[in-house]
């Protein structure tokens, strides 16, 4: 009769034990995590600075619109809602070229300026300090340019909404047209997944050559890629290799020009991605490099 209130409270003490225990070992790749964040501050800096730019541009071309009611009559519902797409385009760029900046510069700036000597003497692994640097490009930007397209929007809904009121313009057709929620939930799951884990060998191949590099890691970065295009295009007159990293850079849909809509549409469904085989083959080259990343920052010392 007593066994099973002791056996509930041997789980429970168990549980409460794992909990604890992971709690421990996330909490230095936590504070290495806003370590980074704190000594790289553009990283979250120019993706504001650009949507602030933006929203001026914005509010801008809706006072001229308000103040030219002719050219206000031209336009269309549905014209006043590309801005929207073009702030979420601008902004997801903006993150792509601040995390491939980021990750090219994240260990050899540490060599360059010696500060590697001080972080290797705090009770943190070369694993932990190489996958929170790896977190920033593959999971902190797109959350980060996920949440400031959201403000953006909704901030130039608001001021769009206030210029225009009264000039005859359906201001609610306005927010239906610019699918505020249901945009923001197609960008994100996009951000989450093409940006982050569709380009995660990308990031950690720039995080190999920053471990690696003695000098201009941007030459080291690039001449590989182009070294072995023209080997095998010498040698066996094929671009395989052009063609894999076409693929990479475009995604999984291969871009999203109006031939490739349904491809694209079907990357929106979790199961057709996960299917995806450049999927799964791109993780496994990303842990690849990150073996070889933890390997050098391990033995590599300033510069």
């Amino acid at each position: 009769m007593n066994t099973q209130p002791i056996s509930v409270s041997e789980h429970s003490v168990q549980a409460q034990g794992f909990a604890a225990a992971v709690v421990v070992a996330a909490r230095p790749l936590y504070w290495s995590i806003r370590r980074e964040l704190w000594e790289n501050r553009f990283v979250y800096v120019a993706p504001f600075a650009a949507a602030a730019i933006f929203i001026f541009g914005f509010t801008v071309r809706v006072i001229r619109l308000r103040i030219h009611a002719e050219d206000l009559r031209l336009v269309t519902t549905h014209d006043m809602a590309k801005p929207y797409e073009l702030a979420a385009t601008l902004i997801m760029g903006i993150a792509i070229l601040i995390g491939l900046i980021y990750s090219l510069d994240a260990l050899y700036g540490e060599r360059r300026d010696r500060s590697i000597l001080f972080w290797k003497s705090l009770p943190v692994s070369d694993v932990t300090a190489v996958l929170a640097k790896l977190a920033i490009p593959i999971l902190i930007l797109p959350l980060l340019s996920f949440v400031i397209t959201i403000a953006t929007q909704l901030l130039m809904l608001v001021l769009s909404s206030a210029v225009l009121a009264g000039s005859g313009v359906n201001i609610a057709a306005l927010w239906t047209e610019a699918g505020f929620v249901r945009v923001s939930v197609i960008w994100l799951y996009h951000l989450v997944t093409v940006h982050g884990l569709w380009y995660a060998p990308l990031y950690a191949w720039l995080l190999l050559v920053s471990a690696w590099s003695p000098r201009a890691p941007f030459l080291f970065a690039i001449v590989p890629p182009f070294v072995v295009w023209g080997l095998e295009k010498m040698v066996f007159s094929t671009s395989f290799f052009l063609n894999m990293l076409r693929y990479r850079l475009e995604g999984p849909s291969g871009g999203m020009t109006t031939e490739h809509q349904q491809d694209f549409t079907s990357t929106l469904i979790p199961h057709h991605f996960l299917s995806t085989p450049g999927l799964w083959t791109g993780l496994a080259v990303a842990a690849v490099f990150l073996f070889f990343t933890v390997r050098l920052r391990r033995s590599r010392g300033p510069i």
